[in-house]
């Protein structure tokens, strides 16, 4: 009997040290809850309410025992995540990646023999070069080209009587905007009148409008010189050329030479800004010492191929899918014509993609290396934009810059608000755009401008719900699969002129979109495809 109370009491003592440190180890699980879930609903799951749900709250990583490891040589087995959970710590997914690019690969071969298959091959390289030889029509254009140089020579003399003091700064600026108000006007009504090749007017209409931004750039900061003693800060006039793989002393000595206000009133200063790669003048451009030849050829070599790549793509790949999209339209065909627009996609972005290159890195290089442009900012990463605002700051650098320094900032300074400014902005280069694309076709239809003022309320929409990866899908999807959908669109525009749902697909899309739906609505119009 003795033995049987001390063995119950010892059991009932074991009983009581268990529940001890049960007890304890729960408040201590409680108390370390407590310190790291300090949130409401961590307060609630604390509550007798939601004790239920307490486990939601608890961290995602595994806690590792602790007690003494065997003998490592035995052990196999650790605490330790999948490679897939992000509590794992692991981010090394490029072969993922290159299984992308390589299935990425494969389809588009398979598309591309697909196309060579059913149409044969359609790539004339020297087509184009060709036709711009025999049409008479084509040369009106280069001529027209020509002729800016008579607004450069009012501009440059206006300026130098303003220097001079000869005639007031309200004279000057009523010369300077009659003389940018016919440089648009006259080239437009050459092309109207005489119907040169699109191609052709547009790239003089293009070039008419850039040297009016240059112009009005030209004048407001020998304005500024001018006025009040404010001159532009002067920088040195050449510096460092960089080669690619890092800076070459062979590169040549550095000049220090600085130029300032009346002397930059010259033949030589103004030309150089006029085909130096950016839309806003300064007294003192950034120059590199020397033309480096190897960089120049491979951007050569990159211009030569990337333009004929861009016509073999539009020949062989766009415009039969484009023929064949009027039918869809046409019958009203819904999953015809998703199927269309959803092939128009790839080629469509291919294309633009390879156009960016091709100008904004080959050409503008190009230019910038024979005229040793030391500033080769023309675009930045525009491809990880996570909004529109972004995009349109990222991928034409000389265009932002400019909108930036003589639109947006003086509107500001004017009283005007950021969102006014921005609008002000959009509506310029909807403005441009239009421009550029209705008076070579000669066809008004304001598609061009409509896409581009449809960016206003699709830029609010994603800066206001879609941040960070979300948005920046939103501006592929947007440049991707926006784009096709205004091609056999304006195709089908031809044949029926009151589409409401089209109308408001036009007026939601961007301005690449109603650029390419002009090109394909002419020739459809005149029978050319």
């Amino acid at each position: 009997m003795e033995l049987n109370g001390v063995h119950s009491r010892c059991v009932t003592a074991k009983n009581n040290i268990q529940q001890g440190e049960l007890n304890g180890g729960q408040a201590n699980g409680q108390s370390m809850q407590n310190g790291v879930h300090s949130t409401d609903g961590g307060q609630l799951a604390k509550s007798g309410k939601w004790s239920h749900f307490s486990w939601w709250y608890e961290p995602e990583f595994m806690v590792p025992p602790k007690k003494k490891r065997e003998n490592s040589s035995s052990v196999i087995h650790t605490v330790a995540d999948s490679f897939f959970s992000t509590s794992s710590g692991f981010d090394n997914f490029r072969g993922l990646l290159n299984l992308c690019i390589v299935l990425l690969f494969l389809s588009n071969a398979r598309v591309a023999l697909e196309n060579i298959i059913k149409y044969g091959i359609l790539v004339d390289p020297i087509a184009y070069v060709s036709f711009f030889l025999r049409d008479p029509y084509n040369w009106p254009s280069f001529s027209l080209t020509m002729l800016s140089n008579i607004f450069i020579q009012v501009a440059f003399t206006t300026e130098i009587l303003l220097s001079k003091r000869k005639i007031s700064e309200r004279i000057g600026a009523i010369i300077h905007v009659i003389n940018l108000v016919i440089l648009l006007v006259f080239p437009a009504s050459v092309v109207l009148y005489i119907h040169p090749t699109p191609l052709c007017s547009s790239a003089a209409l293009g070039a008419y409008t850039i040297l009016f931004l240059k112009l009005i750039s030209y004048a407001c900061v020998n304005k500024w010189c001018r006025g009040q003693g404010i001159r532009p800060v002067a920088r040195q006039k050449t510096s460092l050329s960089f080669s690619e793989g890092g800076q070459s002393a062979m590169n040549g000595k550095l000049e220090t030479t600085v130029v300032t206000y009346p002397n930059n009133l010259n033949q030589k200063d103004l030309y150089y800004y006029i085909f130096a790669p950016t839309l806003c003048y300064e007294l003192n451009f950034p120059r590199s010492a020397r033309i480096r030849k190897r960089f120049l050829i491979k951007r050569v070599i990159e211009m030569l191929f990337l333009a004929q790549l861009m016509a073999g793509l539009v020949q062989q790949w766009m415009v039969p899918t484009i023929n064949n999209s009027m039918k869809p339209f046409h019958e009203s065909n819904l999953s015809r014509t998703v199927e269309r627009l959803l092939k128009l996609a790839i080629p469509n972005h291919i294309i633009w993609l390879t156009f960016f290159y091709w100008f904004f890195h080959s050409c503008l290089n190009v230019l910038a290396e024979l005229l040793r442009f030391g500033d080769r900012v023309f675009y930045r990463d525009w491809w990880n934009s996570e909004t529109v605002q972004s995009f349109w700051q990222n991928w034409n650098v000389p265009v932002h810059r400019w909108a930036s320094r003589h639109l947006y900032k003086p509107m500001l300074q004017a009283g005007f608000t950021k969102f006014q400014g921005q609008v002000a902005v959009f509506l310029a280069s909807a403005f441009f755009h239009e421009y550029l694309v209705s008076i070579p076709l000669r066809m008004f239809r304001l598609w061009a401008f409509s896409g581009m003022v449809g960016q206003i309320p699709f830029a609010f929409l994603v800066s206001k719900f879609l941040h960070g990866q979300a948005g920046n899908m939103a501006v592929w999807v947007s440049l991707i699969i926006g784009q096709p959908i205004a091609q056999p669109a304006l195709g089908q525009s031809c044949i029926s002129q009151s589409q409401p749902v089209l109308q408001e697909a036009r007026d939601s899309i961007g301005q690449p979109i109603a650029i390419l739906m002009y090109v394909h609505d002419y020739y459809v119009l005149n029978s050319q495809l």
